[in-house]
């Protein structure tokens, strides 16, 4: 954790500093570019792109809730739902969606975002079938498909990593997946808590492995 706090850190410098992306890359000591891309992405969860452009243009909404699963922020652009993360204070979460959208208007919630909201919960709670709401999500080709392959698993099953690239016709692929969901910034939306490690074994949940397992466990239930 420590180790990808300090990659963030490096990348979110290089990133506003440089003139370009490509001098990006190399300032946060990348030596090519897929190698950033694929690191970036996962962990500013969006593309480096949007992300010097800070929200730039984007009129979002938020709102941070409580759940049995702790705290939960969703925010959405007029597009669709930006990010769906859990967390435990509610400033924290607030203040990680303003960083990542420093120059965005931030919109108050109007009726159709509350009733997004009560969906997302009411999904969290009562996890079945897939959460089917208007996303807005940035990220690279291979992290959409892979974000596909996700919301193709049924809930209460699960995937490992290989057999996820597997499905993704490139079998030697297994880290890039482990990358892209750790990238996915819609829990829930996009569910990669369904992705596992290849003996069954819960790994690399962003918002924490006991989530990940209860989340599991409630979609078990019959």
């Amino acid at each position: 954790a420590f180790h990808k706090a300090v990659q963030a850190r490096r990348v979110m410098a290089s990133l506003q500093s440089a003139q370009t992306v490509t001098e990006a890359i190399y300032d946060a000591g990348f030596n090519s570019a897929g190698r950033f891309y694929e690191n970036a992405s996962a962990l500013l969860g969006m593309s480096p792109g949007r992300y010097r452009r800070g929200g730039a243009g984007e009129h979002i909404r938020y709102a941070v809730e409580p759940c049995t699963l702790g705290r939960v922020i969703v925010a959405a652009t007029r597009q669709g739902i930006c990010a769906i993360e859990f967390g435990d204070a509610e400033q924290a979460l607030a203040s990680q969606v303003q960083a990542r959208f420093p120059h965005a208007q931030f919109e108050p919630a109007d009726a159709e975002f509350t009733r997004w909201v009560a969906r997302v919960i009411g999904y969290i709670e009562q996890p079945r079938g897939l959460l089917n709401l208007p996303l807005d999500v940035q990220g690279t080709v291979f992290q959409h498909r892979v974000w596909q392959a996700l919301q193709a698993i049924p809930a209460g099953q699960t995937a490992s990593y290989t057999e996820i690239a597997e499905r993704l016709g490139q079998p030697k692929a297994a880290r890039a997946v482990a990358h892209a969901c750790a990238g996915n910034p819609v829990a829930v939306a996009v569910p990669c808590h369904r992705a596992v490690r290849a003996d069954g074994k819960l790994a690399g949940y962003r918002w924490g492995i006991a989530r990940k397992a209860e989340l599991l466990r409630r979609e078990n239930e019959k």
